[in-house]
């Protein structure tokens, strides 16, 4: 009987975000790391996903802001679309949302007053 789907290749779950460095001879594949091994790697941060540090304070909360009150306007439009508890479940939601963009939106005013 043949196998009709391949096998997955061997990757190191540890290397995600990086090729593992293939000069480094304690990079084997023929053995499972052990929790010194995992303790002992050093951690790399994956970038994929990471704000830019130069941006200043009140270019963050202003996206902040933003994102919170297209969520808002999202979950509000979805909830009239249900009806129930699953309504009354995203209106609260909807409600949270508003909360921080309040309080956001506070934020920024204060270091409108401070310039």
């Amino acid at each position: 009987m043949t196998k009709v789907t391949p096998n997955p290749p061997d990757t190191d779950p540890t290397a995600s975000c990086e090729n593992p460095d293939s000069s480094n001879p304690d990079n084997t594949t023929d053995r499972t790391p052990s929790i010194a091994d995992i303790k002992a790697t050093p951690r790399k941060l994956c970038t994929f996903f990471t704000v830019n540090p130069d941006l200043e304070n009140e270019t963050l909360l202003a996206y902040a802001f933003e994102s919170l009150a297209s969520a808002n306007v999202m979950a509000t439009d979805l909830a009239d679309h249900l009806e129930g508890s699953s309504r009354n479940a995203l209106l609260g939601i909807a409600q949270v949302i508003m909360l921080g963009e309040l309080t956001v939106n506070r934020v920024l005013d204060r270091i409108e007053s401070l310039e």
